[in-house]
C-alpha cells in the first residue's frame, strides 16, 4: 500500500495514497490495468464505500436473483434507464462512474419476449451493450454451472470482442461441492473484469460470531481469551485486533495535539503497559 504525508498530520505520519483518488476513477483504472478486480461484498456502512452502481432489468419490487418468480421489464425501458443513469452521472460531474447493466434473463419466469433462459439473457445483454452505456455486463446465473457462464460470455463477445463482465461468485452456491468450479483466473480469461461475493463478509461475520458465542457459552472468559490469542498470535495480520488503532484513536490524538483541541491533545496514557492493552 502506497503511503503519503498529509498537511493535517505531523511530519512522519502518513495515510493511504488512495484517499486522494476518486473511488470511481480508481475502480475504472484498476479495471483497465488488472485481469479482474475482486470485491467481497459489504452488508453494513462500515464495510466499505459505494463506488460502482448496477441497474437491474427486473420489475419492482425486485427479487433476489436466486429466488423464483422473477419478472422483467421491457428491454427498451431498461435501455432508457441505462441512458438516464449515464446522463445523470455525467451531469453531476462523474464521468468515471462505473455503470453495470444486470440481467436476470436466464431464470426469469416472466418477460415481454417469447425467448426464455440463456437465449433471452444473451439477447438482452447484446441490446444493453448496443446502447454504449454499460462499462460492465452482469448476468445473474441460477447455478454455479461452468458451461452457462462460458456460453454467455463467449456469445456476447462474438459481437463485442472487448466486452467486460461482472460476475457474482455467489455465496448461494456450494462451490466446494462443484467437481470443476470455475476459477477467478478462468473468469478473467472470459472477460470478467469485476468479481464479487455479495454476502462473503456477512457469512464470515456470522461464522466468527457463532464460534465466539459457543466459546463463551462453554468456556466463559476463556472463550474470549481464545479469540484474543488468535488475534495476537505471532504472524497474525488482523487489522481489527487493536480497536484503538483500527478506529484511528492515535490519528485523532495527534490532530488534537497539533491544532490545540484540549480534549484530544494527549496520546494514549504512556503509563499503560502495551502488553496489557489493545
Amino acid at each position: 500500500m502506497e503511503l503519503v504525508e498529509t498537511p493535517l498530520l505531523p511530519r512522519g505520519y502518513k495515510v493511504p495514497a488512495s484517499r486522494n483518488e476518486n473511488p470511481s476513477k480508481r475502480l475504472r483504472r484498476l479495471l483497465a490495468e488488472k485481469p479482474y478486480v475482486f470485491a467481497p461484498g459489504v452488508y453494513d456502512p462500515m464495510g466499505g464505500q459505494l463506488v460502482a452502481a448496477h441497474l437491474e432489468d427486473q420489475v419492482m419490487p425486485k427479487r433476489c436473483g436466486h429466488i423464483a418468480g422473477k419478472a422483467l421489464i421491457s428491454a427498451d425501458e431498461f435501455m432508457g434507464k441505462l441512458r438516464m443513469m449515464r446522463a445523470a452521472a455525467d451531469d453531476l460531474g462523474h464521468p468515471d462512474f462505473i455503470i453495470i447493466a444486470r440481467t436476470d434473463g436466464v431464470s426469469a419466469t416472466e418477460a415481454p419476449e417469447s425467448k426464455r433462459g440463456l437465449e433471452l439473457a444473451i439477447d438482452r445483454g447484446l441490446r444493453y451493450l448496443d446502447t454504449g452505456v454499460p462499462d460492465l455486463l452482469w448476468c445473474e446465473f441460477p447455478t454455479a454451472d461452468r458451461d452457462t457462464t462460458e456460453t454467455f460470455c463467449t456469445e456476447i463477445r462474438k459481437r463485442f470482442p472487448k466486452a467486460r463482465f461482472a460476475f457474482n461468485y455467489s455465496s448461494s452456491f456450494k462451490w466446494f461441492n462443484e467437481k470443476n468450479p470455475i476459477t477467478w483466473d478462468d473468469l478473467g480469461l472470459l472477460g470478467v473484469g469485476f468479481i464479487f461475493i455479495t454476502l462473503a463478509l456477512q457469512h464470515a461475520a456470522g461464522h466468527g460470531m457463532s464460534v465466539l458465542l459457543e466459546g463463551l457459552k462453554h468456556d466463559k472468559e476463556e472463550g474470549y481469551m481464545a479469540l484474543q490469542r488468535k488475534e495476537w498470535e505471532d504472524g497474525a495480520k488482523i487489522p481489527t485486533r487493536s480497536h484503538h488503532l483500527f478506529t484511528g484513536v492515535p490519528y485523532h490524538h495527534h490532530v488534537g495535539s497539533v491544532y490545540g483541541a484540549s480534549r484530544l491533545s494527549h496520546d494514549i496514557d504512556d503509563g499503560l503497559e502495551v502488553s496489557k492493552v489493545v
